[in-house]
């Protein structure tokens, strides 16, 4: 493999890492530019909903978490680049969401599409969750 295709491969390992973190420091400006503006992201394993568009995600997301401490965390990326500017990748996922509500513990992969923008930086344009097993306690239950 190439210098360029695995430089590629780096930039969208950094892009996923970005991710993660400006979601768990809730950095929500941050966070919206990991993405594509016609942004698909399905999380109906989450649980969730699917959402065309970022603003529409990020609403969503600010919603369902905004109130929450989150951890999440990605491993063995599986990147695949399709043509010069696409690629695809699939990634193991866990994450925790403590919200004053519930309690979240779940492990599956991050299903993605990537697409290089005209600054030459990637950015996730579709993301689906998928669940291997997820463990939810409603904290109203635990009382």
């Amino acid at each position: 493999m190439d210098s360029e295709k695995l430089a590629a491969i780096e930039a969208i390992k950094v892009l996923k890492a970005r991710y993660f973190r400006y979601m768990d420091t809730k950095q929500w400006d941050k966070l919206s530019t990991v993405f594509t503006s016609d942004l698909v992201a399905d999380f109906r394993e989450g649980p969730g909903e699917i959402s065309h568009g970022r603003d529409v995600y990020m609403e969503m997301l600010i919603g369902a978490i905004g109130d929450a401490i989150t951890v999440h965390h990605g491993h063995t990326p599986e990147i695949t680049l399709l043509s010069d500017g696409t690629a695809e990748g699939i990634w193991a996922m866990y994450d925790i969401v403590d919200h004053p509500q519930f309690l979240l513990e779940g492990w599956g992969h991050y299903h993605e599409k990537y697409r290089a923008g005209s600054d030459g930086n990637w950015r996730i344009t579709e993301l689906k969750l998928t669940r291997l097993k997820l463990n939810f306690s409603d904290k109203k239950s635990l009382l």
